[in-house]
């Protein structure tokens, strides 16, 4: 029997082999997104899963009244374990703060994050060099370990894992350290470095003010996490006030708190962080379900439309004695061939694209991959949608009454028919959404490309260095030296560029009242450099010599958070030195347009501050190539310390980065837009044609007594029109709620437009159109006699 239904299968699969390609082809586009879709879902939610203490790790992060943040002090960890058995071990890293340049002889890397962590921290981030983790002996001792394939770069034909001596800077600066040995960097990880030191502790000597360390706490299975997070809070609080006096300041205290983030949110959404990748990794997400619900629509009702044409077929087999039970596994049988086949069809269509999909999302993605949950998860979903798909069709077929058939009453039933509409409806629905998505996605991406920044990145480059300029005599002759060559314009050195990087924060007091403001610590020209507008008052000048010492500008962010007036030469406090407020500049975008401009102070010198290692430059676009050339030549002489290693990147290349995320999400929805409508077209092409056959004598009938061409057209477009009609009403409210809620997302977004709304109504009704009239046309254009010659 399965034979027999096998052969019939396969002999109705070919017969009807337009409908066939339409369902698998169809299926397969679907299930070649899904698939990539699901591999990337995958990857971006199990990162650090190899830790064998996944589930029990958290950072300790700080919450004050308008901030988060995940940066804390060196004693703090110490001080956790000390006090609470329920934490069996606590440590802190720290992030690299240059690139610093490693050598051995000609062999050169630049490491751009060398990390450092306590050996406690070592142990719960799983961190295991080649020849293991080792414990240092003492207090200051440091174990270095670089990535592998900055070991190989260094040393091509190393063969044993004995310890190396290297050079750091320039050849001839004389700076050697030792490299233990290599460490495989996990880039499926949240802590990711080219080079780590190791100690058995690090921050010596560091108190509660110097916040720039990450501290990770590793608890025993089964804590009760809130109740820890409020005790850590409580202790955090009583370290602050130990010898504090000042009642104002021991009531700041106590409205700051803590948290623990576990490791499993620090990838999407971390709570002192942006949970943007989230947001996108569940749109990514719904836009794969929602292609394979399109599809598995499409096949429901093709299969339903199909249905007549199997109906005596139904009425023959119940006749000699076929149950119910039997038909539907058939029908069944049938969907699951054309399933398998959509299914392999797609694993070679995931394949074909997946080169590209990597590229966009800047991952290395494998369907062949052993350990791939796609080996589990496809069989499932084949399964899945084989029922979904097939289960109400089998039933239609399975359920015909031979005696109409066989008598030629039959019909399919409204609820077939209002089934049918209402699927299209719901597919041309999401297509809609899609449409709407993608065409304001490319509104706010323009707006965000085309909108006035408050500082000019065109023509800035920014030089990685090594050297550290926080003293402005120091970076005056190797400014002077820049300034010579032609075409530069100013150079300024500062402890952060404007690429999306957030800056230090701290305390800073107005008139009596504290708040937590960013600081960014610069030198002289750094407002010229990038062309940043002054408001008020002047930029910092070497003709004031108060400028190295205590003054310091504000942007306008500042001035509303104090509701300060008249700011200029007034007095504010930060770090133990009073500034005197010189200028006020006009909000700048150095953090992009999802997060709104943060209140900020410049200041040339300040005791708390970072590095100063980032310096600026702006060059004539018509000499940029002879300036960046003769930088490179005289880059040994100017900056001695980075000596041969001159290496830069342009501003607004590294600013244009922050477009990411977004682009990808473009791209995304402008792959799921054609998606959802070509799936849905191939549908309506097929149930276009199988309405029309349905009306050829209806048709044949209208010619005769006089309608014409344009008629016939406009009467067979009128439903197709009605229900893409009906879809795009629905879908409005829908694609209202969601983009608004995603440009909800930006501190500077656009109003949500109309146009959008409009034109995807537009776009689905004339390819609907053109659809039903190509399939219309051979009905309408033929005879008349042929369709009524037999009545």
């Amino acid at each position: 029997m399965f034979k027999l239904n096998l052969k019939i299968a396969l002999r109705n699969l070919w017969k009807n082999r337009g409908i066939t390609s339409i369902n698998i082809g169809g299926l397969a586009i679907a299930l070649a997104a899904f698939i990539l879709v699901g591999l990337y879902f995958t990857y971006e939610t199990s990162f650090d899963k190899t830790n064998p203490n996944y589930n029990n790790i958290y950072v300790v992060g700080r919450i004050y009244p308008d901030f988060k943040t995940n940066y804390t002090s060196p004693p703090f960890a110490k001080v956790i374990k000390q006090n609470f058995p329920e934490v069996e071990n606590a440590g802190i890293t720290k992030e690299g703060f240059i690139e610093l340049t490693i050598k051995n002889g000609k062999n050169t890397v630049f490491a751009k994050n060398f990390m450092q962590a306590d050996y406690n921290a070592a142990k719960i981030l799983d961190l295991k060099p080649t020849n293991g983790l080792e414990k240092p002996t003492g207090e200051t001792e440091r174990l270095s370990y670089l990535n592998d394939e900055s070991m190989k770069v260094l040393f091509p034909n190393k063969t044993d894992n004995k310890a190396e001596m290297v050079g750091f800077g320039a050849s001839n600066s004389g700076i050697t350290g030792k490299i233990n040995g290599s460490i495989t960097n996990n880039l499926h990880s949240n802590i990711t470095f080219d080079g780590i030191s190791i100690g058995n502790e690090i921050g010596q000597g560091e108190s509660y003010g110097y916040n720039n360390y990450t501290t990770y706490i590793q608890v025993e299975p089964g804590t009760d996490v809130k109740n820890l997070e409020q005790k850590i809070t409580e202790l955090y609080r009583k370290e602050l006030l130990k010898g504090e006096t000042d009642q104002k300041t021991i009531a700041e205290i106590k409205g700051v708190s803590t948290f623990l983030d576990p490791l499993a949110n620090l990838h999407l959404r971390p709570k002192a962080g942006n949970d943007a990748p989230y947001k996108i990794l569940i749109a990514l997400s719904v836009l794969g379900i929602l292609i394979l619900v399109i599809a598995c629509i499409n096949f429901t009702n093709l299969s339903i439309a199909q249905a007549a044409k199997r109906a005596k077929e139904v009425g023959v087999k119940k006749v000699m004695g076929a149950y119910r039970s039997q038909l539907t596994v058939q029908f069944l049988t049938e969907i699951f061939i054309q399933c398998f086949a959509a299914t392999i069809m797609a694993l070679i269509l995931a394949e074909l694209a997946l080169p590209y999909f990597n590229i966009l999302f800047q991952v290395n993605l494998s369907i062949w991959y052993i350990e791939n949950d796609l080996f589990w998860q496809l069989p499932l979903v084949l399964c899945l949608i084989t029922l979904i798909a097939g289960t109400y069709p089998a039933l239609v077929l399975s359920g015909f009454k031979p005696a109409m058939v066989l008598k030629g009453n039959f019909s399919t039933s409204k609820q077939s028919s209002w089934l049918r509409n209402g699927l299209l409806v719901f597919q041309f629905g999401i297509a809609a959404i899609f449409i709407i998505g993608l065409l304001i996605i490319n509104s706010q991406l323009k707006y965000m490309r085309s909108q006035d920044l408050g500082f000019t990145a065109n023509q800035v480059v920014y030089i990685k260095n090594i050297s550290l300029f926080n003293k402005p005599e120091k970076f005056v002759p190797v400014r002077d030296k820049i300034l010579k060559i032609p075409g530069i314009k100013s150079a300024t050195v500062a402890t952060d560029v404007p690429d999306g990087s957030g800056p230090g924060s701290n305390g800073y007091t107005f008139e009596g009242e504290q708040k937590s403001i960013d600081f960014v610590d610069v030198d002289f020209d750094y407002f010229e450099t990038l062309d940043i507008k002054l408001k008020d008052g002047r930029f910092f000048s070497s003709n004031f010599k108060t400028d190295t010492a205590n003054s310091a500008i504000i942007n306008e962010s500042t001035v509303a958070k104090y509701g300060m007036k008249n700011p200029v030469g007034k007095i504010i406090r930060g770090c133990s030195t009073d500034y005197k407020i010189v200028g006020v500049v006009k909000d700048f975008k150095a953090q992009g347009f999802e997060s709104a401009v943060q209140p900020t102070i410049y200041a040339i010198k300040n005791p708390c501050g970072n590095y100063k290692t980032q310096i600026m430059l702006k060059i004539e676009d018509n000499k940029m190539a002879d300036a960046l050339a003769a930088l490179k030549a005289q880059w040994p002489q100017i900056n001695p310390q980075d000596g041969e290693d001159f290496r830069y990147e342009f501003l607004d290349q590294l600013y244009g980065k922050l477009f990411k995320k977004q682009e990808q999400l473009q791209s995304v929805f402008f792959a799921a837009a054609l998606l959802t409508i070509f799936i849905a077209i191939l549908g309506l092409f097929a149930f276009a044609k199988y309405s029309t056959n349905g009306r050829i004598k209806e048709i044949a009938v209208r010619k005769i007594l006089g309608a014409s061409d344009v008629q016939i057209f406009k009467l067979i477009n009128s439903s197709f029109f009605m229900m893409v009609l009906v879809a795009n009403v629905i879908s409005w409210p829908v694609a209202y709620i969601l983009t608004k809620k995603w440009l909800e997302t930006f501190a500077y977004r656009i109003d949500l437009p109309v146009l959008p709304f409009v034109s995807s109504a537009l776009i689905t009704i004339l390819l609907t159109v053109i659809t039903v009239s190509i399939q219309a046309k051979k009905a309408v254009k033929a005879n008349p006699v042929d369709a009524l010659k037999y009545e």
